[in-house]
């Protein structure tokens, strides 16, 4: 598995593998963690979270399932992500939806997550989503208290655009390594907007999230998704590719900015189509024909 280094002690496996659904897998904790072994055994070893994912579950059926093999956290990358707020019997004391980057916000989220995670380091911390309120100097103490704590080995975001993620670099002492984002070839926003150039000018490989645009390019019947189902039809076809969700991650791989798909399925087939992706190659002339039944014209 080809890897991404993001900082001098930290690289990711190319593919990630998201837990976004795990609790909508109905499995048990030993099938947790027989999934955990088959997705490292195809060379993934990194793991995205986020503190609500799953109502607050995620994470906890992450950490029950690690719980029985613990030799597996020094094998492993996980991520997670804090800043959103949601209603939820897990979180009683949330009357809202909103976000909150306090310090005591960041801090409280990640001492959870280190709870639930069963382990006493996250790898990556992400700002989930750019918060109006947000106090810049405020999440700049908590990373500097997590860092020298020892619970969080380096720093990131999710979500934010150009201005927002320069902003709070002026303000950070730690590099933001890395800023997860929506990124395929249904929605062209974050590669039209400077977003993929900053992450191109600051040398911070981007994280993939719905690369595969929630299934809307493979059943949608509007005009877009059909442009798209045909010239990924045709491109995979040109290049073997045995289903067009490896045509669509094939497509995100080969952008220089060192793209990495994150995989948000509990199914060994498509986790596999994902891998099988790294074995493929696109020529500019093949990506354009994709980028271009999106756009529904020619470039310019």
């Amino acid at each position: 598995m080809q890897r991404i280094a993001l900082a001098e002690d930290l690289s990711f496996s190319r593919i990630i593998h998201g837990m976004w659904r795990l609790s909508e897998w109905n499995l048990s904790k030993e099938q947790r963690l027989e999934l955990i072994e088959k997705v490292m055994d195809s060379g993934i070893s990194s793991f995205d979270h986020a503190d609500i994912y799953g109502g607050y579950l995620c994470e906890e059926l992450f950490g029950e399932a690690l719980s029985l093999k613990p030799q597996l956290r020094e094998k492993m990358e996980i991520i997670t992500k804090c800043g959103i707020v949601l209603q939820s019997e897990n979180r009683p004391s949330h009357r809202s939806h909103h976000y909150n980057t306090s310090k005591e916000h960041i801090i409280s989220s990640v001492e959870q997550s280190l709870t639930s995670l069963k382990t006493d380091y996250i790898d990556l911390l992400l700002i989930h989503r750019p918060d109006p309120l947000m106090n810049p100097e405020e999440v700049a103490e908590a990373f500097d208290q997590l860092l020298n704590e020892g619970k969080v080995r380096h720093f990131g975001v999710s979500n934010f655009k150009r201005s927002q993620l320069k902003m709070l670099e002026t303000y950070v002492a730690q590099p933001l390594i890395t800023n997860q984002i929506e990124l395929n070839p249904f929605n062209l926003e974050n590669f039209e907007d400077g977003t993929l150039d900053l992450c191109l000018e600051a040398q911070i490989p981007p994280m993939a999230w719905s690369p595969l645009a929630g299934g809307e390019i493979f059943t949608s019947s509007n005009e877009k998704a059909t442009r798209l189902r045909a010239a990924l039809e045709e491109i995979g076809q040109e290049i073997g590719a045995q289903a067009l969700d490896e045509v669509l991650y094939t497509w995100l791989l080969t952008h220089p900015s060192s793209i990495m798909p994150i995989v948000g399925s509990g199914k060994m087939e498509r986790i596999q189509s994902a891998v099988n992706s790294l074995k493929l190659q696109m020529t500019p002339h093949q990506w354009f024909h994709i980028y271009q039944a999106s756009l529904g014209h020619d470039v310019p």
